[in-house]
């Protein structure tokens, strides 16, 4: 077993710095990719992560889905493209009907999702993304049901290559998100998982206020700096077709 100790990262930014060193780079760098993240509070290790890649990174907004009369029982997630996946043995165990899921999932994407589309990417969805290899990100995972709604949006969005990159992951969750996905990322595979904040010693949590800061002033965050990172990939795919 592998002590504690050695699953332990300092904060994010070492996360990010660990995680860079295990992906592809190489390959990154000379392809079409584009880093998503899936929630706002891994702001700190994408941000670092882009900028080890030089790669442009996006967040894919999703909100979770409780029971009728568990609040804190999660039973669903749904993404910005409407995508819903539900976890079927509590469905069925709590005799939840879809009526109330797809019900549920319409007030979550009307009063949260479209909310974060409009203050952090200007109103604007996740466009098509049939030319791009994703990376899609997050700072650990616990459960694996967003990160599964997440995949299912981008499959959606015909990207073009999906691939997982996470600092911490259970060993469960790993075998069906790597089913999953063309390919898998992880700095630790935990069997006795216990949740994500547990493998940080410090741990930031950002107002959006400060988030909104953070994105502002990076220049890798595609929706604030459109241009100029449409002119990187641009610069990028030309080299690529003249070493072809």
């Amino acid at each position: 077993m592998i002590p504690r100790a050695e699953l332990m990262f300092e904060n994010e930014v070492e996360a990010a710095e660990k995680l860079a060193e295990i992906l592809p780079s190489n390959a990154v760098k000379n392809e079409n990719f584009l880093i998503i993240a899936q929630s706002l509070s891994s702001i700190y290790l994408v941000k670092r992560l882009s900028e080890k890649l030089n790669l442009s990174y996006e967040f894919l907004f999703s909100e979770m889905i409780y029971a009728p009369n568990n609040p804190e029982c999660v039973i669903a997630c749904v993404s910005e493209t409407q995508e819903i996946v539900f976890i079927n043995e509590l469905v069925k165990s709590f005799g939840i009907s879809l009526d109330y899921i797809y019900g549920q999932a319409n007030r979550k994407y009307e009063e949260k999702i479209l909310k974060n589309v409009y203050k952090f990417r200007k109103g604007t969805l996740l466009p098509d993304l049939a030319r791009k290899n994703v990376i899609l990100v997050d700072e650990g995972c616990e459960s694996g049901l967003t990160t599964m709604t997440c995949i299912k949006t981008l499959i959606k969005l015909n990207a073009k290559t999906i691939f997982y990159a996470t600092p911490v992951i259970s060993t469960d969750n790993a075998e069906e998100i790597e089913a999953a996905v063309d390919g898998l990322y992880a700095v630790h595979k935990i069997k006795d998982f216990v949740n994500v904040d547990f493998y940080y010693k410090e741990k930031k949590e950002e107002k959006a206020e400060d988030i909104m800061q953070i994105l502002n002033n990076c220049e890798f965050y595609l929706p604030f700096h459109k241009e100029k990172n449409i002119d990187k990939n641009e610069n990028k795919e030309s080299n690529n077709a003249v070493q072809d």
